[in-house]
């Protein structure tokens, strides 16, 4: 491989005549290269060297480099010089070219023996400039190493020495200013270094002799002790050498040796007599270094700034000339290469790589300006026609050829890698891209380079250049090698004081530099290859040679055809695996190999891995063919698209991260590789060796039909000829130099390892590049490949996971062509399962999108003339639908197929159809088939479904037999004799064929795309026609509260003469309990019924418009309004059987409530019945009846005679006396409640009822006769939304019904999907016909109809049970239980007399007369007010049994006189205890009076109580009377507890007895009389007058007299 690291130095060149470098060197060398160096460019901003390499060269070596050669040897010349011969060639100073090929030597080793202190030698004569600048090879900087130990030894030699060597090395300052422009190209600095020894009289000398110059604190101290008026030695040469102008360089530096750096055998043995006391520190050392190598850096610098400037000025004059006659394009290449060597010595990389490519366009337009002029000397001069080695090598070529030498009929393998004389007839080699494999300088510079050649050169150049951009591991670690070399060669001291060796600190490499190698070869291998061609050509006289030379490359000699092929096959490849090793790192982990293993396991041996061939100590990154374990089988079912496979998965784990142009550079290998591979795979076409697409199946439309027909005009037996040449060259593989190449075009199986080997390389690469696309076409490439190869497993594996890919990227007929050889290769491995479920079933389907696709594609209008798109031929698909159904029916599991794959246009056509005189419908299913093969279903079924309340209703629509489905638009009638009304949606299809089932899949109620091919509308609404058998649900008209309420479902048979039927009643609501045990049939005369058996009542014959009733009770676990009743009725008929549901909802709330207020008196209790509506409806009640029981019996008045309309807000009252029945014994069977039974109707239902009727009743003699049940239906749903409950008020009001709620709805909207009867005059009308029918007899019974009567019925008519609309209701009347009732009354007494009361009933004593005229008594504010309080008592409503024990015992009650304390002051006892005494036994009529009067329930005149009172009235005003509260006393004896209230009572407190503790014992009421009555207060004054002045206290009028009200008939005045 080419040695680059030569040209990435600058030259230094030192003289050591005191052979003192051997010990400068270990502190010299660990500090190169020089880093961070910064030079202002030219045209553009500061250049950044980060670093610079610099090559130190001896004297002596240097001369013998310039005196050998001043142009670039040969690979194969060495030029002699001292120590190691081959040293002289690694010179180079960036301006000119250095053989990289040539050997290497270190520069320290030209040094005598140690200690031996040698002269410089005699100076060498002064060598020629040569003519074309850059040529010299010449340092950029001269050092001499100067030892001088003390001032005498300077005075005496060492002076004048180097004045010497100063005036033969540098140029005469007297003819400075004479010296040409010319010699700025190899302009240089020189310095001068003095080197001291320790234990000399110089090492005691400071380097300054005064203070101001003093570099540290000890140069201070030591200077006060140097003697006055003397210098230094350091100051000494500086005032000699340095000059004495303005701008004189300073070119002395100093470097003091350590004690501990010198060998102890090298150590002077004398100490200086006279120490001066200076001590040269660790910090001083370092510093003195730092200012040499900076002022290297500075001295380097200036002498290329001074070299570049010079150049450019040359190269623009140069340019400036190029119209010029005589001007030559490879003499300005020369000067223009070595400006672009100079920037790349120094490190500017970047520059130097412009400069290559400014060459690279500059020869492009030279040759096509030649090309276009027809001249070449006229514009740049003339390249050779050919290249001398080409054309030796495609004689030699066809030589054998025709002497049959290289031919291979046998196909035995010929070991060509130790052929020598294969090896010797290649004249490209491993590595055909090198700078060094011709002098390429020389040729180019004597104008004796082809195109060819020249096009190499700059390629191998810029290849160069951009390998050290990138820091690639052949030049990183030469450069390294050369480095640690020469340290390792200084020379060590005991105890040294000089730096380690410093490491490379980036030592990564530029993997986007990497790229853009291979970048520019795949630019550089196509364009070179036809150089070739034409190089070979010109060499043979078959063309005009040169570039733009047009040659009928068709007419050649076939021989020198298949030769020129084999050098341009040879040399590709031969570059492209060039660049492969020489850009490969390990920074690019690529994954493991994907080759499957093909049965054997023989390790072959015959063709080399590339990168281990042309570099034999790197490890090889490709392996040979291995048996790798193929991976686990995949889930059934392709990968999608988007989805990795198992191999891609682990291929980016090799870091975290990806660096920088990784992926870029990943994609340029692949290429690469990609490149090698067609190589190889045009070489083994001439071979009759395919890679395998020539043989894949071909599906495209037409392709079958094209035929190769011969446009030569000879005919077929001159032609055979040729052919028979042609095949006798197909073994030749003269002209092909590469061994690698060379072995796989051995035998067949070399060639296809080969192949697939570079293809795995490729695909790997591209993994790594994300480069999904090709990552996919290389694996079908593998796929194809082993198919051909006929191994079945490799290639269902690699077209299992790559099919997807394509048929995702609209690659349908290769995805097609790949999905029959994947079937094939499944067929031949005997996987039955995998050859229908993945193989065919993908095949099919694909092929029926593209015939989808292909319909779409004509169905649209095409605007221009682009080309048609490409649809595979169906003759190709042919026959795989029938082997699929063969093999799927030897397989245990059912293949399961989407419908829409294989189907397109899947529509309903039309509406339903019903047939006559049955309860069947009927739809039609159209659908296309996408397939190019007829089959044979073997059922088809559809089913619709509506997700409504009582669960979702599911519907089987089937045909009656085996269908054929041919390609195309195929009609499927379908058929189901069961119903249910309603809306339906489809959801499934299925078609099954053998053991395949086609099926569709959908969401009720999913929303359907216009695009998508399947059921656009899916809807399917079944109506009940009116002569078809139905089912009602109702609730029981007589409601029972205390009992089970009843549900009745009503089978009407309609036109159906049933033979059996089987009615099968279930809950549709959570919580509904049937019990179907107490349900009952009341006519069973309909036909023979057996017991109902869990919900299933099971009938014989019943005739046609005929019903039958069922009627079971029911429970509910919860309050609910409405339930659901789910009823299926299986019927047969001499038509066949049928099936009817029907899931119907029923209200069971309570139309009305009833509110009861009962006031307890001591004889009678009055009950009030509040009657409202339950719902925005109102009632009509037209009867009422309280039924007595045993113990009570009621009294009502006088009923209504019309029907009490009952409205939400206005309910109405019914009131009833109860009474106790006298002597009647309470015992456990005495039955106590009484029942209210109600008789009414809901305005709501007399609505519907009447639309119901009238509407039936004109749809009778119409051909719309059958859909009156789904009008009906509509116009009731739509009452029951528009009908409000104003509107309901103002039918019941005015006693008829409007119907203008009905008159703005679009009726033709309400009745979608309708579809006619078989043999209906509105057979053949669509759904739209129908609807609009129905519409417009709507709305012409609107108009006809704007009012319709509502009959009300009278009271009397309520007893009869025919009219369905009145309902009766039974509530259970409780009468509550109470112990005692007690009456308490406030009379007032006389005296005193009201104030309003009669002069002639004064004496009256009855509180009536107190009362007066007015209704109630007047009394004068603070009049005292004598008062009596009575107290009553009555035990007749205690009507518990068994009798309670406070029957038996005296019961002690406590009263309490309550009034507020600014109304009344009372008088009296107003708290006291009164006792009710026991009864012994219950009395008999025949007992005697005085037991009968002790046991009275009632009390009597001797056991009331009369409590006087006195009530002072304290304000005016209405008064209320005092309240009376009475509870019970708890008696000691007592434990039993109070039952709560369970009624409640107007007008009356109610009482409970209780003690202190207040416990509660029983019952009681307080009937208080005096609720509700007040006293009229007045004040005292019947007459006052006044004094209008302010005479008055406190200014107010004054009161003159006052008339008072008289009291007991007496009157009185105040005066004031």
């Amino acid at each position: 491989m080419e040695q680059p690291f030569s040209s990435s130095k600058v030259t230094v060149e030192y003289f050591d005549p005191h052979d003192v470098y051997k010990l400068l060197s270990p502190g010299l060398i660990p500090r190169l290269p020089l880093r961070d160096l910064n030079w202002q460019s030219h045209a553009g901003p500061v250049r950044s060297i980060n670093t610079l390499h610099v090559e130190l060269v001896p004297a002596d070596q240097a001369g013998a480099v310039d005196r050998s050669s001043v142009l670039s040897p040969t690979p194969d010349s060495k030029a002699p010089g001292h120590g190691h011969g081959d040293s002289t060639a690694s010179r180079d100073d960036g301006f000119s070219t250095t053989p990289i090929g040539a050997g290497r030597g270190s520069s320290i080793d030209n040094a005598g023996p140690l200690g031996a202190i040698r002269n410089s030698g005699p100076v060498m004569p002064k060598e020629r400039r040569h003519q074309i600048p850059g040529l010299r090879r010449t340092p950029y900087l001269k050092v001499l190493f100067v030892r001088c130990d003390d001032n005498d030894a300077y005075k005496l030699t060492t002076r004048a020495e180097i004045r010497e060597w100063i005036k033969a090395n540098t140029p005469s300052s007297t003819l400075a200013k004479a010296v040409s422009n010319a010699e700025n190209h190899d302009a240089f600095e020189w310095l001068i270094v003095h080197v001291v020894i320790p234990n000399t009289v110089a090492a005691t000398q400071p380097r300054s002799s005064g203070s101001k110059a003093a570099d540290s604190s000890s140069e201070k101290t030591s200077a006060l002790k140097w003697r006055t008026g003397s210098s230094t030695l350091l100051e000494k040469l500086r005032n000699d050498f340095n000059g004495t102008g303005k701008g004189a360089i300073d070119r002395v530096r100093q470097i003091r040796i350590g004690i501990n750096d010198v060998p102890y055998d090298l150590l002077p043995r004398v100490v200086p007599a006279v120490p001066t006391g200076y001590h040269e520190t660790e910090q001083d050392s370092e510093n003195a270094w730092q200012d040499l190598i900076g002022k290297i850096k500075e001295l380097i610098l200036s002498s290329f700034d001074t070299r570049v400037t010079q150049y450019e000025e040359d190269i623009k004059d140069k340019d400036a000339q190029r119209g010029l006659p005589g001007w030559n394009f490879c003499t300005f290449f020369i000067l223009k290469e070595g400006l672009a060597r100079g920037f790349e010595s120094v490190g500017l990389v970047e520059d130097a790589l412009v400069g290559y490519d400014e060459l690279s366009i500059g020869l492009d337009a030279i040759i096509k300006e030649q090309a276009i002029s027809g001249s070449a000397e006229a514009h740049g001069g003339a390249l050779l026609d050919y290249t001398e080695e080409l054309k030796t090598l495609a004689e030699h070529a066809a030589s054998q050829i025709f002497s049959g030498s290289m031919e291979f009929e046998d196909e035995e393998t010929v070991d060509l890698q130790t052929s020598k004389r294969v090896k010797d007839m290649d004249p490209f080699g491993a590595i055909p891209i090198s700078s060094t494999k011709k002098p390429y300088r020389e040729l180019i510079l004597a104008n004796n380079i082809s195109l060819f050649d020249f096009r190499c050169y700059i390629f191998s150049r810029q290849v160069a250049l951009l390998l050290r951009l990138g820091n690639a591991w052949s030049t990183r670690e030469e450069l390294l090698a050369k480095l640690k070399e020469q340290q390792d060669l200084a020379p060590r001291g005991v105890a040294p004081r000089a730096p380690p060796p410093k490491q490379a600190s980036d030592e990564s490499e530029n993997l986007s530099q990497l790229a853009e190698i291979c970048r520019r070869t795949l630019e550089f291998v196509p364009a070179v290859s036809m150089l070739i061609r034409k190089d070979i050509l010109a060499a043979l006289g078959l063309g005009k040679g040169g570039v733009g030379a047009g040659d009928d490359y068709e007419k050649i000699d076939p021989v020198l055809a298949e030769v020129i092929d084999n050098i341009v096959a040879s040399f590709a490849f031969s570059v492209a695996q060039q660049i492969l090793a020489q850009t490969s790192t390990k920074s690019l982990q690529i994954p493991a190999p994907m080759l499957a293993s093909s049965g054997d396991n023989e390790q072959k041996s015959a063709i080399p891995e590339p990168k281990t061939m042309m570099h034999p100590a790197r490890t090889s990154s490709i392996p040979l063919r291995q048996s790798i374990q193929r991976p686990p089988p995949s889930p059934v079912g392709f990968p999608g698209p988007g989805r990795k496979d198992s191999v891609n998965d682990g291929e980016y784990g090799m870091a975290q991260f990806l660096k920088t142009g990784l992926e870029e550079l990943a994609a340029r290998r692949a290429e690469l590789y990609t490149l090698s591979r067609n190589v190889l795979e045009e070489c083994g076409k001439r071979r009759g060796w395919t890679n395998g697409w020539a043989a894949v199946p071909i599906v495209e439309s037409g392709a079958s039909d094209l035929q190769e027909i011969s446009l030569d005009d000879e005919p077929e037996s001159e032609a055979r000829p040729a052919a028979e040449v042609s095949v006798s060259l197909q073994a030749s593989v003269s002209g092909v130099g590469n061994e690698l190449l060379r072995t796989a075009l051995d035998n067949k199986d070399d060639f296809y390892r080969l192949y697939e080997t570079l293809t795995d390389k490729a695909m790997r690469h591209y993994s790594v590049a994300k480069y999904d696309h090709s990552v996919q076409a290389t694996k079908a490439d593998l796929a194809v490949l082993k198919f051909h190869l006929l191994e079945y497993k490799e290639a269902e594996y690699y077209f299992y996971h790559t099919i997807p890919f394509f048929g995702g990227c609209s690659w349908s007929l290769l995805e097609l062509s790949m999905l029959v050889m994947y079937a094939r290769c499944l067929k031949e491995m005997g996987r039955q399962e995998d050859y229908v479920t993945k193989a065919l079933r993908q095949l099919l389907t694909k092929a029926a999108a593209a015939e989808r696709d292909r319909l779409q594609q004509k169905s649209m209008v095409r605007i221009g003339n682009g080309s048609a798109t490409q649809y595979p031929e169906r003759s190709a698909i042919s026959g795989f639908l029938a082997d699929m159904l063969t093999v799927s029916a030897t397989l245990e599991k059912e293949v399961k197929i989407p419908l829409t794959y294989f189907f397109g246009e899947v529509e309903l056509d039309g509406p339903p159809t019903y047939d006559d005189d049955q309860d069947s419908f009927s739809l039609t299913l159209k659908l296309r088939s996408l397939l190019v093969d007829e089959f044979d279903a073997g059922s088809v079924s559809l089913r619709i479904s509506s997700p409504g309340f009582g669960g979702n209703k599911e519907i089987w629509v089937q045909a009656k037999g085996p269908v054929t489905i041919k390609p195309g638009r195929n009609k499927v009638p379908l058929q189901s004799n069961m119903l249910m009304p309603g809306n339906y949606e489809v959801d499934q299809i299925r078609i099954k064929s053998s053991n395949v089932l086609l099926h569709f899949e959908r969401e009720l109620g999913q929303v359907v795309e216009k695009p998508f091919p399947v059921l656009q509308n899916p809807v399917v609404t079944l109506y009940q026609r009116t002569s078809s058998l139905d089912v009602r649900l109702s609730s029981s008209k007589d409601i029972r509260l205390d009992s089970n309420n009843m549900l009745e479902v009503e089978v009407m048979t309609g036109w159906n003469e049933i033979m059996s039927a089987e009615v099968k009643i279930k809950s549709a609501t959570g919580g509904l309990r049937l019990l179907m045990g107490d349900a009952v049939i009341p006519d069973e005369s309909a036909g023979k019924s057996k017991k109902a058996e869990g919900g299933t009542f099971t009938f014989g014959a019943i005739t046609r418009d005929s019903s039958v009733k069922i009627r079971f009770p029911f429970k509910m676990e919860q309050d609910v309004l409405n339930v659901a009743v789910k009823v299926e009725v299986t019927y047969s008929t001499d038509k066949g059987t049928f099936t009817f549901f029907k899931t119907s909802s029923v209200s069971i709330a309570l139309a009305l409530g009833v509110n009861v207020q009962d006031v307890f008196k001591h004889k009678a209790l009055f009950s009030r019945f509040t009657v409202s509506t339950a719902s925005p409806s109102p009632l009509r009640l037209y009867r009422s009846e309280l039924i007595p029981s045993d113990i009570f019996e009621s009294h009502y008045g006088i009923p209504p005679s019309d029907p009490v309309a009952i409205f939400p807000k206005q309910p109405a009252s019914l009131l009833y006396k109860i009474t106790k029945k006298p002597g009647v014994t309470i015992t456990s069977s005495t039955q106590k409640t009484l029942y209210l039974k109600l008789w009414y109707s809901v305005l709501q239902d007399e609505i519907e009822h009447l639309l119901d009727k009238t509407l039936t009743k004109d749809l009778a003699d119409t051909p719309l006769q059958q859909y009156s049940k789904l009008i009906v239906y509509k116009v009731l749903a739509w009452g029951q939304k528009r009908l409000t409950a104003y509107e309901l008020e103002k039918c019941t009001l005015l006693g008829e019904l409007s119907t203008s709620f009905l008159f703005d709805i679009n009726w033709a909207t309400q009745f979608p999907g309708i579809g006619p009867t078989s043999s209906s005059s509105l057979k053949g009308e669509d759904s739209h016909q129908i609807a609009a029918q129905l519409a417009t007899f709507l709305r012409s019974w609107l108009l006809a109809n704007p009012v319709l009567p509502l009959s009300v019925p009278s009271s009397s008519s309520s007893a009869d049970s025919s009219n369905p609309l009145i309902s009766t209701i039974l509530i259970p009347v409780d009468i509550p239980s109470i112990n005692i009732v007690h009456t308490t009354d406030i009379l007032f007494q006389q005296p005193p007399f009201p104030i309003n009361a009669n002069e002639n009933s004064h004496h009256s004593t009855s509180s009536k007369t107190l009362e007066g005229g007015q209704g109630h008594p007047t009394f004068i504010i603070n009049q005292q007010l004598p008062a009596t309080l009575r107290l009553k008592w009555t035990r007749i409503w205690d009507t518990s049994f068994p009798a309670s024990p406070q029957r038996s015992e005296d019961l002690e009650f406590s009263y309490e006189i309550n009034a507020p304390a600014d109304t009344w002051l009372v008088g009296g006892r107003r708290k006291g205890h009164f006792v009710i005494p026991a009864l012994s036994h219950p009395s008999s009529p025949d007992s005697p009076e005085d037991e009968r009067e002790k046991n009275k329930e009632s009390s009597t005149p001797q056991t009331e109580a009369d409590i006087p009172l006195l009530l002072i009235p304290l304000r005016e005003g209405y008064l209320p009377y005092p309240s009376v509260d009475i509870k019970q006393v708890k008696s000691s004896s007592s434990s039993s507890s109070s039952t709560s209230p369970t009624r409640t009572t107007e007008g009356q407190g109610q009482g409970q007895g209780g003690g202190s503790a207040g416990a509660v014992h029983g019952h009681c009421e307080t009937d208080n009389r005096n609720l509700g009555e007040v006293v009229q207060v007045i004040s005292d004054r019947a007459r006052v007058t006044l004094s209008l002045d302010a005479s008055g206290p406190a200014g107010g009028p004054l009161v003159l007299e006052c008339e008072r009200v008289g009291l007991e008939g007496e009157g009185g005045m105040v005066v004031a």
